[in-house]
């Protein structure tokens, strides 16, 4: 089985966090949290700096370490480097994503999560 390694932007701000809805793929309208593949040689938090910066045309502070999750899709394994950030700017614009919206807790359940990045929710909640 393929082997992909991942790294995810838990972007926190006043008690919301940031999700993205795809716009492509087997996975089209499917919500999860910005980031992408590392190349080789970076480190995560690298990676998740440069991936901000194409996906959303935005700074981010990584500010912690959450989880790493490991999740078998039909076709791949996943191995997800998740880290709380927060914005250095304001602005955030959709390069690659279909849609985006800031969710508090109660609203963590209103999209359809990609199912590696909904094992997440319970440890967002608590952050928010």
């Amino acid at each position: 089985m393929n082997k992909i390694q991942v790294v995810a932007a838990i972007i926190c701000k006043e008690g919301r966090v940031f999700a993205t809805q795809r716009g492509y793929g087997d996975w089209k309208d499917w919500w999860e949290f910005p980031g992408g593949k590392m190349e080789a040689g970076e480190g995560p938090e690298e990676a998740l700096v440069r991936e901000i910066r194409e996906e959303l045309s935005a700074e981010i502070s990584v500010d912690r370490f959450l989880r790493t999750v490991e999740f078998d899709y039909p076709s791949f394994h996943l191995t997800m480097h998740c880290f709380l950030c927060s914005l250095k700017g304001a602005g955030l614009h959709l390069n690659e994503h279909e849609a985006a919206r800031w969710l508090d807790a109660d609203e963590l359940g209103s999209v359809r999560w990609l199912p590696a990045d909904k094992e997440l929710l319970p440890l967002i909640a608590k952050e928010l």
